[in-house]
């Protein structure tokens, strides 16, 4: 039996490292096994830019990896969560009844759901502003160089 409200907690806690998809598609799920990448190296683009500094530019497309995943889980937990009770047992838990108390909404769920939104959102509008502002101040710069 797989409950929604594990389910979106897990999407939304563990979900840069693929716990949700193990725990509603086995270990043997590809996708859960490749989301720790695109979170190593965002952590891999904040080490680097604590040790080279805000100029270093291969840090500039690590680091919004790791936002827009985190943000995308959120998104994935959201969904989870709002995922109607027959809709959810009918994919994930085919062999109970259609409004079994796995895939019933309580709570816990509505909390995972407003926190994904809050966190998803705040990560998402930060990677975007972080990723234009270090593209754009690139730019600027290499327009001074041309123009010297």
């Amino acid at each position: 039996m797989k409950n929604k409200t594990a389910a979106a907690w897990l999407a939304f806690v563990g979900g840069p490292l693929g716990l949700h998809r193990f725990y509603l598609h086995g270990l043997g799920d590809t996708l859960g096994w490749l989301l720790p990448i695109p979170t190593a190296l965002g952590l891999y683009g904040i080490q680097r830019v604590q040790q080279f500094g805000q100029d270093d530019q291969l840090s500039w497309l690590l680091i919004p990896l790791l936002g827009f995943t985190i943000a995308a889980c959120a998104l994935v937990a959201i969904l989870y969560g709002l995922c109607s009770p027959e809709k959810w047992n009918a994919r994930f838990n085919p062999h109970t009844a259609q409004s079994a108390p796995p895939g019933q909404t309580n709570w816990f769920t509505i909390t995972a759901i407003a926190l994904a939104l809050m966190v998803g959102a705040a990560v998402l509008m930060a990677s975007l502003a972080y990723s234009f502002q270090h593209y754009f101040e690139y730019q600027i710069e290499e327009a001074r160089k041309i123009s010297q």
